[in-house]
């Protein structure tokens, strides 16, 4: 195994995107928190402007940032704005949190292929957003629809097919 990568997503509750993700190939680990917000130590009551979102451990050698985008794209809505189910607000909302000028041109790629599919009846609202720093959410968040398998969530895999062909 070589050096491990993180990588930063949101795309709704955090719950369902961090079940999702840790069944994945490459995956090392993954938690969930906040990101993009306005202040520091965010808590679940009190987290303005950030994202719930997924921190993500892989292994680069197994999988790819962009792997994991296409993947990140068919289990949410991208087309939403501020909003993924019943859920609504901007900690809602869909954003990649790159960490260099290599990970947003993967991202603004990704985003014109998934737009030139049409698998969607609207365009990609998705926000590029830079990476500052990544709020571990409250333990009783972490790992959650483990603990509850019939516990709330809105993702689950719309396409079977990669965007990637």
């Amino acid at each position: 195994m070589g050096k491990l990568k993180k990588a930063y997503l949101a795309g709704g509750c955090f719950w369902g995107m961090e079940d999702l993700f840790r069944t994945q190939e490459g995956i090392k680990d993954t938690e969930v928190g906040y990101l993009g917000g306005e202040n520091k130590n965010p808590t679940y009551r009190n987290h303005p402007g950030h994202a719930e979102g997924i921190e993500i451990t892989y292994d680069p050698e197994e999988t790819s940032f962009t792997a994991l985008l296409d993947y990140f794209f068919r289990i949410h809505n991208p087309t939403t704005l501020d909003r993924q189910g019943n859920d609504m607000g901007s900690s809602y909302r869909s954003a990649i949190f790159f960490q260099n000028e290599a990970e947003k041109k993967e991202a603004e790629e990704m985003i014109i292929i998934v737009n030139d599919s049409q698998k969607w009846d609207a365009k990609v609202v998705t926000s590029l957003e830079p990476f500052e720093e990544f709020w571990p959410a409250e333990p009783e968040h972490q790992d959650y629809l483990l603990r509850y398998p019939n516990g709330y969530t809105c993702h689950f895999e719309r396409f079977e097919e990669s965007y990637l062909k």
